[in-house]
């Protein structure tokens, strides 16, 4: 165990709060499944300055976007998010002095939708489901309706914006890489506009070009071209298939259910004391079904995309997990 005194390494003074995106630590998981020989290694990303991997799309896609000129100092970003990038965006762009309005549903968490608002974002909320029974068409249709109304708009796009995988390529894969300390034979990460897997993979592919790219998608999400459910829990699965998806890049999915997921997050809260979000309850629950298969010591990667108290009324209240239905 490392010493807490003063002769440690820390780290150099940043010059800004967003300057502390990334360079999130990658952790042996030793307790999660000690009855295997599996070595088993989580990217935290909850660590990140907004509680999640989303901050480093929205910090690259913004910054990128001033660069080139996309963005101007007067553009207003509109986006449709369950949460986590509505948050990563409303802190990047308050930063940088720029309007954002995010665009989202009944199912967003209080105190995801709390969040927003403390951090300057101006919030449109669609009460109408979609054609799948969800909302995300709703939000697309809206995103629209708003782009016609508000000078200087420009919607961020998060699932079809090829900037969103090249900040995990360059930010989450490009440090896995580097923090690794052998080589990985399993890539486990959750799925939603699909950029975090295909970035990070394709980072990983290159140094291990052998390596096992698992998606875990949600009971009801359509990426995988599975039927459209009701779900409840943000941040993972889609009702619409990505612009940026290749099935090709992905060697197996998972699919996991709101329930099992809900037992992933208090499995992981249990045996590594950490506190995370649904999504990484979803991968859990997705190791849980994968690990039992695996060969004997295979070394296996995967990411905790946030942070648990923002699902404190969710996730975490009992009463609103009796409500889930058994399947």
């Amino acid at each position: 165990m490392k010493s807490l005194s003063g002769d440690d390494w820390v780290p150099p003074i940043i010059g800004s709060y967003i300057d502390g995106i990334g360079h999130t630590p990658l952790v042996r998981l030793g307790s999660l499944f000690q009855e295997t020989d599996i070595s088993l290694y989580a990217k935290l990303e909850m660590l990140n300055p907004g509680g999640s991997m989303k901050d480093r799309p929205a910090r690259y896609i913004i910054e990128q976007g001033l660069r080139d000129g996309t963005f101007q100092p007067d553009t207003h970003l509109i986006e449709s998010t369950s949460g986590n990038l509505g948050i990563g965006l409303a802190l990047v762009a308050q930063f940088y002095g720029l309007s954002f309005t995010c665009v989202v549903d009944p199912k967003i968490t209080k105190t995801n939708l709390h969040m927003l608002g403390c951090l300057g974002a101006q919030i449109d909320m669609v009460q109408e489901p979609d054609e799948h029974g969800g909302y995300l068409q709703t939000r697309i249709r809206r995103v629209g309706e708003l782009l016609e109304e508000i000078p200087n708009s420009s919607w961020v796009n998060q699932y079809a914006n090829p900037l969103n995988w090249l900040a995990h390529y360059y930010g989450t894969g490009s440090e896995i890489v580097k923090q690794i300390d052998g080589s990985i034979d399993y890539l486990v990460c959750a799925v939603s506009t699909t950029g975090s897997i295909l970035g990070i993979s394709r980072r990983v592919r290159e140094a291990f070009p052998d390596v096992k790219v698992i998606a875990v998608d949600a009971v009801g999400s359509v990426i995988f071209g599975t039927p459209s459910l009701p779900r409840e829990l943000p941040g993972i699965g889609a009702s619409r298939v990505p612009e940026l998806f290749t099935p090709d890049e992905i060697d197996q999915v998972i699919h996991v259910n709101d329930r099992e997921s809900v037992e992933g997050c208090y499995r992981l809260l249990e045996r590594e004391r950490i506190f995370a979000g649904g999504s990484s309850g979803s991968i859990v629950a997705a190791l849980q079904k994968l690990v039992p298969h695996l060969p004997s010591q295979s070394r296996v990667v995967t990411v905790l995309p946030d942070r648990g108290e923002r699902y404190l009324d969710s996730v975490y209240d009992k009463e609103w997990v009796k409500k889930l239905p058994r399947i």
